[in-house]
């Protein structure tokens, strides 16, 4: 089995462990890149828990995940399974609320937070 094929398997692993996957840079706690911090804010302001999985700590994924995802760039948001997109797509959902909807759709339930 190639790297690439080893890689993909740990990729899909992850997506189907976990109801929420974002492959990010850096940690939620810790973000690395405004893109990933935007998304990670987004998601916990939704109250839903995800699994943040830091692709500058592994190589492996940061080099295949986008020919996995045929994305070509980070953050990659992963919910069911389901490739949902990057940052300027899920705060375009988020702002729209196409991704509360979406993920009630998918049984996560979502905190509706009040428009400050």
């Amino acid at each position: 089995m190639s790297e690439k094929e080893q890689t993909f398997e740990r990729i899909r692993e992850e997506i189907g462990g976990n109801d929420i996957v974002l492959f990010m840079k850096g940690t939620p706690v810790f973000p690395q890149c405004g893109f990933s911090a935007m998304t990670v804010q987004v998601l916990s302001h939704l109250g839903v828990k995800f699994k943040g999985v830091d692709i500058l700590a592994d190589p492996a994924i940061r080099t295949h995940l986008k020919e996995f995802s045929e994305w070509p760039t980070f953050p990659q948001l992963y919910v069911k399974g389901e490739f949902v997109g990057g940052c300027d797509i899920v705060r375009e959902m988020y702002q729209s609320g196409e991704l509360q909807q979406h993920l009630q759709q998918q049984g996560i339930a979502v905190q509706e937070a009040p428009a400050s």
